[in-house]
């Protein structure tokens, strides 16, 4: 009869197997990583926080009370650190995944598949292309659309309903509204192609726009709107106004950092958004393909180029980071009791 080490370190391998980490020869630290990763599961259900680079990272591990696993603070899966642990006694994953919507979706994919998860929280910093936000505010959108989906056509092509909206370089001739032709023609915006779980046929994916947050989050998340955020990055240099948490505007999402204000406005005017970013529909789309929970927390620190002179981002991303933070850690607190379970000295 085989031994109950040998029947663990048998399953360990074909658990391994299973993820397409890394390749065959690299058995021994597949072996270490799979025991780890049953080990953590067992201590598991967690939350995912997911947010992108160095300054969110910064803002909210200095803001945050994480406890990490004793056990396990971490894993590094993909030259990425998972960080394990609590905070405010509700058992969370954490990752920094990168810059950009593939980072974000493979970090996220990532983190369903390899760790027992109960939802994602997302958030960083994003751009503001809504006039009656400010930068300093943080957004908990109730939809997204990838915003970077669209197919660049000619100037003679008619406009169909193939496409949700058309972005003509013609109408920014300057000076502006005189009628010329533009070259560069124009751009249908596209609907991405959903596969999910929720889909009666299976590999038959479905044609969306906006990718929609959890409601019962978005519920949840409502009671912060009243929270006290910061103005202030130090003793000099403040926002004229205090800023504010709101609960369901909408966001727009694609590989580039806008810094335009024409486009900021056609955002804006085209598709209600109100913040700019590079990964949230990536992480949202993710998450709801997989049947997963999910909301987006985003800090503004800038005007997406509305401003006069450089962007602000470098002198207010830090504060619109640690607001951010501090939404992360109250919508947290806020979650109920079952998402602490089997919980760990």
């Amino acid at each position: 009869m085989a031994s109950l080490d040998h029947i663990l370190c048998l399953l360990s391998l074909l658990f391994i197997s299973s993820l397409h980490v890394l390749p065959a020869s690299a058995t021994p630290h597949k072996l270490k990583n799979a025991i780890t990763i049953r080990e953590v599961n067992r201590r598991g259900p967690y939350i995912g926080l997911v947010t992108v680079f160095e300054t969110e990272e910064n803002a909210f591990l200095g803001s945050v009370d994480f406890r990490p696993d004793p056990a396990h603070p971490f894993l590094d899966l993909s030259g990425r650190r998972f960080r394990i642990g609590k905070i405010h006694g509700k058992k969370v994953v954490y990752v920094r995944c990168g810059i950009g919507m593939v980072n974000a979706a493979a970090a996220t994919q990532q983190m369903i598949d390899v760790f027992n998860m109960k939802g994602i929280v997302h958030f960083g910093i994003a751009g503001n292309t809504n006039n009656s936000m400010s930068i300093g505010d943080v957004s908990i959108p109730k939809q997204i659309t990838n915003a970077g989906m669209w197919d660049w056509l000619n100037p003679d092509k008619a406009e169909g309903s193939e496409y949700a909206a058309y972005l003509d370089f013609g109408k920014y001739t300057v000076p502006q509204g005189d009628g010329s032709d533009s070259m560069l023609g124009s751009v249908g915006y596209s609907y991405e192609e959903l596969y999910s779980v929720s889909i009666g046929h299976k590999n038959s994916p479905k044609k969306v726009f906006w990718i929609n947050t959890t409601q019962e989050w978005l519920q949840l998340a409502a009671g912060l709107e009243k929270m006290e955020l910061l103005q202030c990055v130090n003793a000099t240099l403040c926002l004229p106004e205090k800023p504010k948490l709101v609960v369901g505007l909408k966001a727009a999402t694609a590989n580039t950092f806008v810094d335009n204000a024409a486009y900021r406005d056609f955002l804006y005017d085209t598709f209600g958004v109100s913040s700019s970013d590079m990964e949230s529909s990536a992480v949202a789309m993710t998450c709801v393909s997989n049947g997963y929970p999910v909301i987006v927390i985003r800090g503004l620190s800038d005007l997406a180029g509305a401003q006069t002179g450089d962007n602000a981002v470098r002198k207010f991303g830090s504060l619109a980071a640690t607001n951010t933070a501090r939404a992360v850690l109250e919508f947290i607190k806020k979650l109920p009791p079952n998402y602490n379970l089997n919980s760990y000295a």
